[in-house]
């Protein structure tokens, strides 16, 4: 009698001749990771506002009287997009930022989670209206009493620094271009008052104006303003390069910026002090006012202010950004409960721990001992994204919301899938009659395409989905995109390499019962042999 068995295939796959290699990779990744850890101190995952409470702050805008009609919904739309760049900069912190009211009563209401959240609501606050002005006058912050403002440079037509002098009998001439109106209002200002350096950001740029520096040290009387804010491409923070102290903030202007700035700074070199200075001015402030040696034409200007490092990177966020469309005056800074809380917070890790722990249930019970591989990757995966969490926290400000642990627990059951497309393609393989060596890298051949797509589908969908969502939508993409990279990594630089190891263990090519490839777990049906009817 002829019976029937599974045709054997000639035709071998391509073995990992190096799995060991491979796993001692993923060793020294989680190892470094770890390392990483410790050096920087970060032992905690930052949680966002839901869950932590943070620092909430309303804008209002501030208008002069007349002016009500300027604050439309196109400015405070622009307003809101602005801010939030400003905030995203600093990290994915899930801060909201969000207009409310409507018409000349609409606000924007700023929540940043965490401690530091003051400093943040400092930054996005500002309307960051930078203009280079070249300085008319400069002088004593203090109001002049014996003059009524800053004096002509006799026989010339500029002017020289007001000197605040007191006890003079008759009046001072104003510079060349300025205003007996101006140069009264330049008399009468009081730059060491804190009120006078808040700075509006509503000067004209049109129009000749009085400022104080943001130290109140001076006071100024500037020209129009020659070159804006507008024209800047880039703005960055760097280390002063002539002090090798201290920092400055490196502006790159465009070919209009590179062209009135070039043209200012040629115009005041051979100038007398102080008409040889120019004026940066932010928000209606000077930052400095630097002599002009040169002619500057490289379409590069640098700004000094003995900043601090968060300074220059605050003044150079907001003017990477642009300004803001409106000034605004700032409510009361308020501290934020979380609105969620521990019992949400524990609510959620739990829902994520019982969803692990219920694929590794799943995974013994119908995979056997395959599917201690499936506990290892879940583990590795597990261990890899907390200290990305926690890494990323000190990197980039990122902060853990529950949308985000949603995004995790979703993870789980991607990773889960990866595991599911790969112990089946092998299953199919050793049904087809291959040996157990032989299925693993046929099977991953085969397997291993379907996972990329299904992952990349899914990276895809999560950069979309951060790119164009606000608030916790965007911290669920951000941990979904993330831990699904380290799924594709987790696959391939651990559970691959440990199935083909184990593939040569006994246990495994045998087809044990518990191994997960007898035949009963493979759903191979044997037919008992029937014997031939004897003829009576």
């Amino acid at each position: 009698m002829s019976t029937f068995s599974p045709k054997v295939q000639s035709r071998s796959a391509k073995t990992n001749s190096r799995p060991g290699r491979t796993l001692a990779i993923s060793a020294v990744v989680l190892v470094t990771l770890f390392a990483l850890m410790l050096i920087q101190g970060a032992t905690s995952v930052k949680l966002g506002l839901d869950l932590r409470g943070g620092t909430s702050v309303t804008l209002q805008p501030r208008l002069a009287p007349g002016e009500n009609g300027k604050v439309t919904n196109s400015a405070i739309d622009q307003a809101v997009s602005i801010i939030r760049q400003r905030v995203n900069s600093l990290g994915v912190a899930e801060s909201e930022v969000t207009a409310e009211g409507s018409g000349v009563n609409r606000q924007i209401v700023i929540s940043v989670p965490g401690d530091t959240g003051r400093r943040v609501v400092d930054l996005v606050g500002q309307t960051a209206e930078l203009r280079f002005r070249q300085v008319l006058a400069n002088g004593s912050p203090v109001p002049s009493t014996g003059t009524t403002g800053a004096t002509g440079a006799s026989g010339t037509t500029g002017a020289t620094g007001a000197t605040g002098a007191t006890g003079a009998d008759d009046a001072a001439t104003p510079p060349a271009g300025v205003s007996k109106e101006l140069n009264a209002k330049y008399a009468a200002l009081d730059c060491t008052l804190a009120s006078n350096r808040q700075g509006t950001g509503s000067d004209s740029a049109d129009e000749a104006i009085v400022a104080c520096d943001r130290d109140g040290t001076s006071k100024f009387i500037l020209a129009p303003a020659e070159v804006l804010g507008r024209q800047i491409t880039k703005a960055s923070a760097v280390i002063n390069q002539s002090t090798g102290a201290g920092w400055t903030v490196i502006l790159t202007f465009n070919g209009e910026g590179t062209r009135k700035f070039g043209a200012l700074t040629t115009r005041v070199t051979t100038l007398a002090s102080p008409l040889n200075q120019v004026a940066i001015v932010l928000d209606g402030l000077v930052v400095s006012a630097p002599s002009i040696n040169e002619p500057i034409n490289s379409g590069n200007a640098e700004i000094t202010g003995s900043f601090a490092q968060s300074d220059a990177e605050d003044l150079a966020n907001v003017l990477k950004y642009g300004a803001l469309p409106l000034a605004f005056d700032r409510g009361e800074v308020q501290q934020v409960s979380p609105t969620l809380g521990a019992d949400q917070l524990n609510a959620g890790l739990l829902a994520g721990v019982i969803g692990l722990v219920l694929v590794i249930i799943y995974s013994l019970l119908y995979y056997r001992g395959l599917g201690i591989v499936s506990v290892g990757s879940l583990l590795i995966a597990a261990a890899l994204i907390y200290l990305l969490f926690l890494l990323l926290g000190k990197w980039i400000g990122f902060t853990l919301t529950l949308a985000g642990i949603a995004g995790a627990i979703v993870a789980i059951g991607i990773t889960a899938d990866s595991f599911i497309v790969y112990f089946e393609r092998i299953r199919d393989e050793v049904r087809d009659g291959r040996t157990l060596r032989s299925a693993v890298e046929s099977g991953w051949l085969r397997a291993r395409r379907t996972v990329i797509v299904a992952d990349f589908v899914s990276i895809i969908a999560s950069a979309v989905l951060y790119v164009f969502a606000v608030g916790g939508v965007r911290g669920f993409a951000f941990t979904l995109g993330l831990t699904t990279v380290v799924d594709l990594f987790v696959v391939f630089a651990f559970t691959h390499p440990l199935v083909t190891i184990l593939a040569k263990a006994k246990f495994f090519s045998s087809g044990h019962p518990l191994s997960g490839f007898s035949a009963k777990s493979l759903g191979i049906v044997t037919s008992p042999v029937v014997p031939p009817v004897k003829e009576a």
